[in-house]
């Protein structure tokens, strides 16, 4: 008892001590000059509750006022002892304004802690001011819209512990960036995301980093080893997203080493995998995404057994995958896809049982699908789509109860899909479409709670109404390119949460029950279908925003009920190759509408006033019909409008002047129509144009040389047209500097070929190192991305009309047939080293055929025929390797024809009507035509008149010169029969011929003797 009562003796007066202690700190807690200077820097923000990057309550400001102590303000923190502010934290709280340069915060000098993060400072700079605050051991200034350029006075904090300025567009000098990973001995945080550093990373690293985030900061230079090597210390290191990044991972052993996460993704580091990664053991992550690296993966990953996140993606990997791998038994994330790995899964797999994510897809796997997935009971996301499997579905894959997302599309599967089952109970996205399954689809695949379910480009077959069950679950229903038939499945109508419905080519027939609804549906395809009316139960449909009934059988003219709807959200219209008649609608409730295609129809007459009011489109096409008149004069005030094809249709009049209003658009193709009178000079407004195709009209003008200056033009069809004169080049220092296709060809164009212009083609030289890369093709995207027009245009390649339905990047090609140039090939057309096609025939070249084009190494197709070039075929054209078609027939060449690889391939038509060429393929062997030809020296004086004197000969001026010979000889002869040879005779044929040509018969002759 006498115990117990010392012990509250001793608890009461501990009590009344720190009472006592407690109110004197509290008397005299905060610093008057420090409270001011907080709330003054409150007062130079607003608080807007409305803004905020992060979840929280209210502003922390709200607290502050002169009635409390400011220790007792939310986010500020001091000192127990000294009662000054150590601590503030302000993160979250919904500051806007201009950080001041004097702010009073920087008189706070005894601040330990410092988080700004989450605020808008409304692209401030850091205050020069921040290295007043030399007793920082935190500084977080992340994601609170700082700029320009961070101060060096920043490296004075050579106290701090952990930095962040993450998030920021600014800019750190490479001095100072040295200085805080070299000399802050102290420093165990640093992130710097998005940072423009751009320099590369010191050699040597404090060594007491533990955690450090260099991700997109453009970092340059070598991957240094030392980074490595730092003793005990570094935890994680991030370096993703830097491409200017370079080298490759270190073949050191890292046994002592802490590293938990190392993140290199979206780098230029390459290289191999080193064996030596096996030493890593304390990696919890690695994340090698979308880097250069290659090679197989070493056995030695197996070594990693504490790794939970592994992503080799996006890679050039190959091989197998080791079956060491199944030591990484605490692994959750494992994704492999986009890499090159061949033939099986291994059978090691099935140990991950923690495992939720695999990603498996775009590899060469093959053969059918191993049964190593039952016993992945956690795994939530399998994706094996892109690979070269067979065989039928896996129907081990039933048993993963766990799983929400499946992908086995792209690959060889066929056979049906397996019968009742009840299993997959989480499953909402399941996507087996691009294979070869067929059968029906069973009534399970309804019954799961499916958001999404791919099954288009299968054999799936069957009545469709009878097929397609209700699931009130789905919102993506893709179940286009099967064989399914009959009529609209009424079984959709109870499917009040789709969205996105594509039966697209199917043999759909129409709707028996036209009384369906769709509360929620936003986009239809019913396009290659069998469709013969436009379907009744769209008038029941209000919420469409993409329709697509492209490519039926759909007959007759618009009905009013459709043109009459009024859909305010529909972006999306095509109604594109059917047997449309009549004249297009108004469509006057259709003022959402980005995208217009009702090309391949029999639609005339002028274009509706309504499309005046469609001030959202931006692509337009009425291309392949039978509209007339002039185009209505608003398109060139619709500002949106990035493609306008009016191609083959019946239009006339002048070109409006497009652009005069709208700088968007970036192709214009009016090929096939009546248009008349010049280019409008208001093209020169279309700073974005990359396709321009005014071919086949009757548009008179000389070359627009002005359109040089569009520096984004790709294409430009000038053909079948009555352009006349030489071709000028433009005023400007780049001159169509884009430019892949130029076609002038059956025009009226003349003078000599465009030396200068040629040499402006920037786009059409392949500059060293440079490489083609994937063909790509020319299109243009709507804004929502829906929907895309793929540029096309009709071209002769190899001696055909060819229309192109699309164009590649890196299709070059030169066509200035059918007009009248003259004078010689320019010898800089071999500075066009991409080319693929030049055609210069039917015009009136002389001269040789430039020895320098064999240094087209990428030309496919040549053409020089019908023009009136001598000499003989430079053996240099046998190096293109490449050449497919050649036509030098129709004119006056002479000699062997080389011998090489292509042209050993060429037949008779590439040099018929050139009567002195010799050597296969033509009959005619070399050595056995007239022995003037074989005994006249080359380059003679004698050969060059001779060859100056008839080069202006054409077989219209020898027939013409036969005639009118023939009656002069005769007349001669009667007069020479007569009287002998009159003096007056002799004197007047040796004016006409020179001595030089008179000499040269005398030297034949005597060769001849």
């Amino acid at each position: 008892m006498e115990r117990l009562f010392s012990f509250y003796s001793f608890l009461c007066f501990v009590l009344l001590i720190s009472r006592t202690f407690c109110s004197s700190f509290e008397h005299h807690l905060c610093s008057p000059t420090e409270a001011s200077a907080l709330l003054q820097f409150k007062q130079s923000f607003e608080v807007n509750s409305g803004y905020s990057d992060c979840f929280t309550s209210l502003p922390k400001t709200k607290s502050w006022n002169e009635s409390r102590d400011c220790c007792s303000w939310d986010g500020v923190t001091c000192d127990l002892l000294n009662g000054h502010v150590i601590g503030l934290d302000l993160s979250c709280s919904k500051l806007v304004g201009t950080f001041h340069p004097n702010s009073t915060l920087f008189q706070l000098h005894h601040l330990h802690t410092l988080n700004l993060a989450y605020n808008d400072f409304n692209y401030s700079l850091i205050p020069h001011n921040i290295g007043r605050l030399t007793n920082l051991r935190h500084l977080n200034l992340s994601d609170a819209w700082f700029q320009g350029k961070i101060p060096t006075e920043i490296s004075y904090l050579s106290n701090l512990v952990s930095l962040d300025l993450s998030g920021n567009e600014c800019e750190l000098d490479e001095r100072t960036f040295e200085t805080v990973l070299r000399n802050f001995t102290n420093m165990e945080v640093l992130s710097l995301v998005l940072v423009n550093i751009s320099s590369p990373i010191p050699v040597n690293l404090s060594t007491s980093l533990r955690y450090v985030d260099l991700s997109a900061t453009y970092l340059r230079g070598v991957l240094p080893e030392s980074l490595f090597l730092v003793p005990n210390s570094l935890e994680s290191l991030r370096l993703s997203d830097n491409d200017l990044l370079k080298g490759v991972l270190p073949k050191i052993h890292a046994s002592n080493t802490a590293l938990l996460e190392l993140d290199i993704s979206n780098t230029g580091i390459s290289g191999e995998l080193p064996h030596s990664i096996g030493t890593w053991s304390s990696l919890n992550i690695l994340n090698l995404y979308g880097c250069h690296f290659s090679g197989s993966i070493p056995d030695s990953i197996g070594n990693l057994t504490l790794i939970t996140k592994l992503d080799l993606s996006y890679n050039h990997f190959s091989g197998s995958i080791p079956d060491s791998i199944g030591n990484l038994t605490q692994i959750t994330e494992l994704d492999l896809s986009y890499n090159h790995f061949t033939d099986h899964i291994p059978s090691t797999i099935s140990k991950f049982k923690h495992l939720t994510r695999l990603h498996l897809s775009s590899n060469s796997f093959s053969g059918e699908i191993p049964d190593v997935f039952s016993n992945l009971q956690q795994l939530r996301y399998l994706y094996l789509n892109d690979n070269s499997f067979i065989g039928s579905f896996p129907s081990t894959v039933l048993n993963l109860t766990q799983l929400d997302a499946f992908d086995l599309s792209s690959n060889s599967l066929s056979g049906p899909l397996p019968g009742n089952t009840s299993m997959l109970p989480k499953l909402t996205s399941l996507d087996l479409s691009y294979n070869s399954l067929d059968g029906t689809i069973p009534s399970w695949v309804f019954s799961l709670p499916l958001l999404q379910l791919w099954l288009k480009h299968n054999r799936f077959r069957g009545i469709a109404d009878e097929v397609i069950k209700t699931n009130p679950t789905l919102i993506h229903l893709y179940l286009s390119n099967n064989q399914l038939s009959g009529f609209f499945p009424q079984s959709l109508a109870n499917l009040t949460n789709l969205y996105i419905l594509d039966l697209s080519s199917n043999n759909i027939t129409g709707d028996a029950v036209p009384n369906i609804t769709f509360p929620s549906l936003g986009i239809l395809e019913l396009s290659s279908c069998e469709l013969k009316d436009f379907p009744l139960f769209l008038r029941n449909v209000n919420t469409l925003e993409a329709l697509d009934i492209s490519n039926n059988k759909i007959r007759g003219q618009i009905p009013n009920w459709f043109s009459g709807k009024r859909w305010e959200s529909l972006l999306h219209l095509n109604l594109s190759h059917n047997s449309l008649t009549g004249h297009l609608p108004q469509f006057h409730n259709y003022h959402s509408l980005e995208y217009l295609d009702v090309k391949f129809n029999s639609l005339k007459g002028p274009l509706p006033s309504s499309i005046c009011n469609m001030n959202k489109l931006e692509f337009l096409d009425l291309s392949h019909n039978n509209f007339s008149n002039s185009i209505p004069s608003c398109l060139r005030s619709m500002a949106s409008l990035t493609v306008l094809d009016l191609r083959r249709n019946n239009f006339t009049g002048s070109i409006p002047p497009l652009c005069a209003h709208n700088t968007s658009l970036r192709t214009i193709v009016l090929n096939g129509n009546q248009f008349e009178g010049p280019v409008p000079m208001s093209l020169l407004n279309c700073d974005s144009l990359e396709v321009l195709d005014l071919g086949n009209n009757a548009i008179n003008d000389t070359f627009p040389a002005w359109l040089g200056t569009l520096e984004q033009l790709q294409v430009l069809i000038l053909k079948s047209s009555v352009f006349h004169g030489p071709i000028s080049t433009c005023q400007t220092k780049f001159c169509f500097p884009k430019l892949r296709i130029f076609d002038l060809s059956s025009n009226e164009f003349s003078g000599s070929l465009p030396a200068k212009v040629f040499g402006n083609f920037k786009a059409m030289i392949k500059l060293d190192g440079e490489d083609r890369g994937e063909i790509k093709y020319m299109k243009q995207v709507t804004k929502s991305a829906y929907t895309s027009y793929e540029d096309s245009v009709s071209l002769v390649i190899k001696g055909q009309n060819i229309e192109l339905q699309r164009i590649s990047t890196i299709m070059t090609t030169i066509d200035l047939s059918s007009n009248h140039f003259e004078g010689v090939i320019p010898e800089t057309l071999k500075d066009l080293s991409s080319l693929w096609l030049l055609n210069l025939s039917h015009n009136n070249l002389i001269g040789h055929i430039p020895m320098e084009l064999g240094q087209l190494n990428m030309l496919e197709a040549l053409d020089l025929s019908w023009n009136r070039l001598t000499g003989k075929i430079p053996k240099e054209l046998t190096t293109m390797n490449f050449l497919e078609f050649l036509n030098l027939s129709q004119n006056h060449l002479i000699g062997p024809i080389p011998i090489g690889p292509q042209f050993n391939t060429f037949e008779n038509d590439s040099y018929g009507g050139n009567l002195d060429l010799c050597g296969p393929p033509l009959s005619k062997q070399c050595g056995t035509s007239d022995p003037s030809h074989a005994l006249q020296p080359l380059g003679s004086e004698e050969d060059e008149d001779e060859s100056y004197f008839f080069s202006g000969f054409t077989w219209e001026s020898v027939v013409i010169g036969y005639s009118f010979g023939l009656v002069v000889g005769t007349v001669m002869w009667s007069l020479m029969f007569k009287y002998r040879k009159p003096k007056w005779f002799v004197k007047f044929f040796e004016g006409i011929f020179p001595k030089k040509m008179r000499r040269s018969q005398k030297r034949r002759l005597r060769l001849r003797i």
